[in-house]
């Protein structure tokens, strides 16, 4: 399972400037990676595990700005295509992460 945030958030001051900071950084405390500037992904072993992340993604959201976060299945991760300058690449492996309960 895969969850996927994407976001669009304003930074015209500095006060928007550093709540999109604080949340790109709260998304990479909490074990996400960056896919694209705008999009960050993390896999989860079960649809639980997301499910915990998903709560973590809403209770960081900035007051501005339009957030969206998907769950998608390994399979359809799997058959995403990604082009960089007109050739194709592969997709990264997903890193595994110890969890402490």
């Amino acid at each position: 399972m895969w969850v996927l945030v994407f976001f669009d958030l304003p930074t015209e001051t500095k006060k928007e400037r550093k709540a999109s900071a604080r949340f790109r950084k709260d998304l990479l405390a909490d074990g996400f990676t960056m896919f694209q500037f705008s999009i960050y992904l993390r896999h989860c072993p079960s649809a639980e595990n997301a499910d915990v992340h998903i709560r973590r993604v809403k209770a960081m959201l900035p007051e501005y700005g339009k957030i969206g976060i998907m769950r998608i299945t390994d399979k359809q991760f799997e058959d995403m295509e990604i082009f960089e300058c007109q050739h194709q690449t592969k997709l990264q492996q997903p890193v595994q992460q110890l969890e402490l309960f």
